[in-house]
């Protein structure tokens, strides 16, 4: 069974329980420090551990792990995939190297829940922790525009699910397209010729058959649909 994700941001509750993976055992000391001296926060330094026992040991809220394992044999992209697959309703949060659109891009594709590059202040970490903790998504103004110029070309709207069926009717699609061109409400519903409060309602039925709660999740989504996309075609070339 997965485990539980009730958590909470209240000095005067229970702390956020957050399960850390770092690239070598040294990292992950330093960074369990920074946690540590934050009452909010129980930190559970897993580097060089298996992550599955871990999750099933301590049922954290959040796991936060490195792009790059040197004390593993797989990497943080690998750990990524499996979390997703085994503790689907555990957020994951990613470390990155380097800022450069094809590792964000990899990790919010893999089920990254938030992406934290090493050239941030670390200071931030926290908050990112909490985002990612509260069900949102935490992405900067510059990754975000990593992923639109990702949609640019070509983004794909007409959503499908594990079978191939269409997820979304034919205006819900289209308000997926506007949205991905960075069309606000009121733009969207005077291209479509509709009330702004149709629209809202449009984007809260989207929200809902994706399964996201945001309007970055639904871009996100967006562009994990184009690169299994461009991924199928290319087996079939």
């Amino acid at each position: 069974m997965a485990p539980s994700m009730a958590c909470t941001t209240d000095n005067r509750k229970p702390p956020l329980r957050v399960l850390l993976s770092e690239r070598t055992p040294m990292c992950g000391q330093l960074l369990a420090d920074v946690f540590r001296r934050d009452k909010r926060f129980d930190v559970v330094d897993a580097t060089g551990k298996s992550i599955e026992t871990m999750v099933d040991a301590r049922s954290p809220h959040v796991v936060l792990v490195s792009d790059r394992l040197e004390a593993n044999a797989c990497s943080g992209f690998d750990v990524l995939r499996s979390m997703r697959a085994s503790y689907p309703k555990v957020p994951v949060g990613m470390l990155l190297e380097r800022s450069e659109q094809d590792l964000i891009l990899k990790a919010f594709r893999g089920g990254a829940r938030g992406v934290f590059c090493r050239c941030e202040r670390l200071s931030m970490l926290p908050k990112c922790v909490r985002t990612v903790c509260a069900n949102q998504i935490w992405i900067s103004g510059s990754q975000l525009e990593f992923v639109m110029e990702a949609l640019a070309e070509a983004p794909a709207t007409n959503l499908v699910g594990v079978k191939g069926q269409l997820l979304l009717s034919k205006r819900e699609s289209q308000v997926v397209h506007y949205l991905t061109e960075g069309f606000s409400n009121r733009e969207i519903a005077d291209e479509l010729n509709l009330s702004e409060h149709t629209i809202k309602n449009y984007l809260f039925r989207i929200f809902d058959k994706l399964g996201v709660s945001s309007r970055v999740e639904v871009i996100l989504y967006a562009t994990s649909q184009r690169a299994s996309s461009e991924r199928a075609r290319s087996k079939s070339a």
